[in-house]
């Protein structure tokens, strides 16, 4: 009777949401709390549901469940909290993935630092993209897989068993004291893990970063087929068609806007191709240069997920560590990677080095040319035997229009991977699916990173290749146009407040097809001490903020995100994209993303208005 009466309410919650909890890729900061990532939107929700209210207004007023769909999103948490209530277990419980593989090395992550021994069980064929070999012998993973024929065949074990179910109704769970975690998989959707047993709670916090960090939550739409499905019993998935036009047209898509020569790899966000192009990197020096030290080399206040990323994969490789790289502000990039390659070198250890450019926040862009020349240079070990020549993996996320792989562009000779999320320009803020490609010099590695990206299950979706197959044609003229509102919004900002520091790109660098939509802007500060200063700059950072969104609501958004179709973003990094760096190394400035399609003067007047009352 209960199982009826909450299968109803989710019916009419369907009816009612808002349609951002499909379509938003990013949410409001003003109303989260990260801290109750999830948790506050659930005990709302479920104060809904026990009042029986499903009305559209008070669906509305929820909490921001996580502040970026890809690590969760209300239709992923109204999903786990179904369906942890179909099996009498708590939401926090059930965890959803778009990959059907994650899921499995989140558990094997956990075990591996923690010297724990796993049996993975499953019934039938091991899933095709669950390659036993290299998770061993790459990922350094341990395990023992098993075939049974039902669940109630695991035992008692010294170590934690994991049982995959792979069938269509995914919120059905065999029962059995002995499995730790349930896993069942959905060819279309991806996946659901059910943590069974309070001992096993522990896991939870560690599961849900490695969905962070290296891959998604099951999509919105993916989460919607399956709650629909609650309710009918029919788990089968209804935007498929014509995936593989799609996807060809965004490869396609891709290769004539980067001129790259290797084929583009998509995934199903930024993180996801990240996460392939470090673990298929790994892999190739393991292969080509064994028994090396593998450096990664990554800026200290670049954007948090790609610094946790860097070093949650160190902690698990043996041979593998994280260098720092200051690359803006007092620091020159180029200057700081000659002094760390030289040390690489003399190591006689591999680099690969991540970088942005232009970089963020501070939005700077070194010299090409000098890149190109330093990163090209022959070096030598200790021994005076010739170094491994540096692999260069470029983030343009800021600026995916500039031309660095193809035929006689500056990086063409070096070897380098370029990737961009796909939530920014590439789809306007419509999925978070990402793409990467390589020059000629990259195609041993390309392959590499393939075979990682689909062992991960990591590959864009179908519908997120629909988007990107819409969106990318358009991409290079909402640059040029999201551009002029920025170089106009800025240019408005200098003489209105002289005093500011504004981070943006020069005329020159524009010139050369740096276009970013994005700048940041250090306001004027006043104090006896360098601690009263820098209280009174973070407080006037959000006084600024929190009038352009009240003033501004159907345009202003105080969240994470740029290169969206319409409106105006603005952030703190140090408080958002950089929440797990450093402290030391934070940026506690605003940053500001302008689109192309935005009501520039009355931007210009509220800003005008604030400055009069400071």
């Amino acid at each position: 009777m209960q199982t009826d009466k909450m299968l109803t309410y989710i019916e009419e919650v369907l009816k009612n949401m808002p349609t951002d909890w499909v379509n938003l890729t990013t949410h409001r900061l003003d109303i989260y709390d990260e801290s109750l990532a999830k948790i506050e939107f659930l005990d709302q929700f479920e104060k809904l549901y026990s009042d029986n209210n499903s009305e559209p207004s008070a669906l509305n007023g929820l909490r921001t469940a996580y502040d970026y769909i890809r690590l969760g999103h209300p239709l992923s948490c109204v999903l786990e909290w179904s369906i942890a209530n179909l099996n009498n277990t708590k939401a926090e419980n059930v965890i959803s993935f778009s990959s059907k593989t994650t899921p499995l090395l989140a558990i094997l992550r956990k075990n591996l630092l923690s010297n724990r021994n796993t049996q993975i069980f499953y019934t039938g064929i091991i899933p095709d993209f669950f390659n036993e070999n290299v998770i061993k012998e790459v990922y350094g993973y341990n395990f023992e897989l098993i075939r049974v024929n039902k669940a109630s065949d695991v035992l008692a074990f010294d170590g934690s068993n994991i049982f995959i179910s792979q069938h269509i109704e995914i919120s059905n769970f065999n029962t059995n004291e002995n499995v730790d975690f349930f896993l069942n998989l959905h060819t279309e959707f991806g996946s659901v893990l059910l943590v069974n047993g309070q001992e096993n709670e522990s896991y939870i916090s560690e599961i849900q970063h490695v969905r962070r960090r290296e891959t998604i939550a099951m999509t919105p739409i993916n989460a919607l087929s399956a709650l629909k499905g609650l309710a009918t019993s029919s788990f089968d998935a209804t935007h498929a068609a014509n995936v593989e036009i799609d996807k060809a047209a965004t490869i396609a898509a891709i290769k004539e806007i980067t001129g790259a020569p290797t084929k583009a790899l998509v995934g199903s966000s930024g993180l996801s191709i990240q996460y392939a192009i470090m673990m298929g990197l790994i892999d190739y020096a393991k292969e080509n240069h064994k028994g090396k030290a593998i450096k990664f080399v990554v800026p200290p206040n670049c954007y948090g997920g790609t610094n946790d990323q860097a070093r949650r994969v160190a902690a698990c490789i043996e041979n593998v560590e994280v260098v720092d790289l200051p690359v803006d502000g007092d620091h020159d990039m180029v200057q700081s990677i000659e002094i760390v390659l030289d040390k690489i070198a003399k190591e006689n250890a591999i680099p690969y080095i991540i970088a942005e450019i232009p970089t963020n926040p501070r939005v700077e862009v070194p010299d090409l040319k000098q890149l190109r020349d330093v990163l090209s240079k022959v070096r030598s070990t200790e021994i005076d035997e010739v170094a491994v020549d540096p692999v260069f993996i470029l983030d343009q996320t800021f600026c995916p229009n500039v031309l660095f792989l193809g035929e006689d562009k500056v990086l063409c000779d070096v070897r380098t991977i370029s990737y961009a999320s796909g939530s920014k320009f590439p789809s306007g803020g419509q999925c978070t699916a990402g793409y990467c490609v390589g020059n000629k010099k990259t195609t041993a590695l390309m392959d590499k990173i393939e075979l990682h990206l689909e062992l991960c299950d990591n590959e864009a979706t179908n519908l997120q290749y629909k988007i990107l197959a819409k969106q990318l044609p358009s991409m290079l003229q909402r640059i040029s146009d999201a551009y002029k509102n920025t170089r106009e919004f800025v240019n408005f900002i200098k003489e209105t407040l002289p005093t500011a520091k504004i981070n943006f790109v020069s005329e020159e660098l524009a010139a050369q097809s740096f276009t970013p939509s994005v700048f940041s802007l250090d306001l004027p500060t006043k104090g006896n001490s360098h601690e009263e200063r820098e209280i009174y700059k973070r407080e006037l950072n959000l006084k600024l903020i929190n009038l352009m969104i009240s003033k501004i609501p159907n345009e202003s958004k105080y969240c994470v995100s740029y290169g969206q179709l319409k409106g105006c973003y603005w952030t703190i990094p140090a408080t958002s994209t950089q929440g797990t760096t450093k402290e030391g190394d934070k940026d506690y400035i605003a940053r500001v993303a302008l689109s192309a399609n935005m009501d520039l003067d009355l931007h210009k007047k509220v800003f005008r208005d604030f400055v009069k009352n400071i």
